[in-house]
């Protein structure tokens, strides 16, 4: 499979679709089994949550940070605090803090999944995959059917190159979220790293059954039908990705890659030039170089 490992490296762009949770915001009231340490809190902490939240609602995200801190300050075990404090220092990028506040809940309440969670997906971000592991690991303990978390372990394993507990990874999340096309997309990727390439097309095509426009999915089986020599399928799978997605470049570059092996130079140079335009927007030097590469094969046939 070395050939196909060779052309994955020249036409394939994966971006790694960490799966967030959604912004689950958290009054002391949303989390019942924590009442009956309430009494032990300080009620201006709480206050100052509750103000939190209303600023989220207003849009306000500076003055709810400034909220959730406060509330952090004036009681430090306030699990709640910490965890609405990472949420929102997560929606302004502040990826580092988000992640602290993350960590400050789980040692608040060792039992906050989804502090453990989302600690595991920010960790991710800042390639910290080690530590990412143990607390994904730690909110499946807590949560054995929460499909994010076996997700994000997933994405780990698969940055690990664990192919095998990787996709193990990815089929639990399918099970678990099965409305949602990542998984069975990261699979297919697995799949292909491991050269199971019908599993690969049937894991694509599952991404694809659940989200028809899913570009990634399309290009992805547009790689395979190369691959094996189907320049039909292929540019037909290419194109579908375009429709997807009308600025993603791998399709263009996919398909100049499959009008230059059919000698259609003209098309060819259309695409390629506009898939080196969209690699040069996202600052992907190296591919806008490889399509510019291409452009030069196609004007000099």
């Amino acid at each position: 499979m070395q050939l196909q490992r060779n052309i994955r490296a020249r036409i394939v762009g994966v971006t790694l679709g960490i799966w967030m949770m959604p912004l689950l915001w958290m009054s002391w009231d949303g989390m019942p089994e924590m009442r009956a340490v309430a009494q032990g809190n300080s009620q201006a902490a709480l206050d100052w949550v509750n103000r939190g939240l209303g600023s989220i609602q207003a849009g306000q995200v500076s003055e709810a940070i400034a909220a959730f801190r406060r509330a952090t300050q004036l009681d430090p075990t306030l699990a709640v605090a910490h965890y609405n404090l990472g949420l929102a220092l997560r929606q302004s990028g502040e990826l580092q803090g988000a992640a602290d506040s993350f960590y400050q809940a789980t040692q608040a309440d060792p039992s906050f999944t989804l502090a453990f969670a989302n600690l595991g997906a920010a960790l991710i971000e800042g390639n910290n995959l080690d530590r990412a592991r143990d607390y994904l690991q730690r909110a499946i303990a807590l949560d054995p059917q929460m499909g994010l978390a076996h997700y994000n372990l997933g994405l780990v394993l698969e940055q690990q190159q664990l192919w095998d507990a990787a996709a193990a990874s990815f089929q639990q999340a399918m099970q678990y979220s099965p409305t949602t096309p990542e998984p069975s997309y990261h699979l297919g990727l697995v799949y292909l790293e491991q050269g199971k390439l019908d599993a690969a097309k049937s894991a694509f095509t599952q991404a694809i059954g659940i989200t028809p426009t899913h570009a990634p999915a399309h290009y992805h089986l547009g790689f395979i039908a190369y691959n094996q020599g189907d320049l039909n399928a292929a540019l037909d799978s290419f194109r579908r990705a375009a429709e997807g997605n009308a600025n993603y470049a791998n399709a263009y570059y996919g398909a100049g890659l499959v009008f230059l092996r059919q000698g259609n130079f003209t098309e060819a140079q259309r695409v390629l030039e506009y898939a080196r335009d969209l690699y040069t927007l996202e600052g992907n030097t190296e591919r806008a170089m490889n399509a510019e590469r291409l452009l030069e094969r196609s004007r000099n046939p």
